[in-house]
């Protein structure tokens, strides 16, 4: 699959707050329909685009909190 671009969106100004609240859950309800169809198949793919960690630096620890 090729990367996509990703274009700035324009959201309307003129909604009221339950139009708006309407709009994102209505984009919840479809983001829980898509992982549930293709979870799997997602992971693999960031998988794949991020690359596999080396498994050799397991091993090393987190930088130290600051110290103030």
């Amino acid at each position: 699959m090729t990367a996509h671009r990703i274009r700035p969106l324009a959201l309307p100004e003129h909604w009221t707050p339950a139009e708006a609240l309407a709009v994102f859950e209505m984009i919840d309800l479809l983001r829980d329909q898509i992982w549930s169809c293709y979870g799997h198949d997602i992971q693999q793919e960031l998988r794949e685009q991020i690359g596999e960690p080396d498994l050799r630096q397991g091993h090393l620890p987190f930088d130290p909190e600051p110290q103030f």
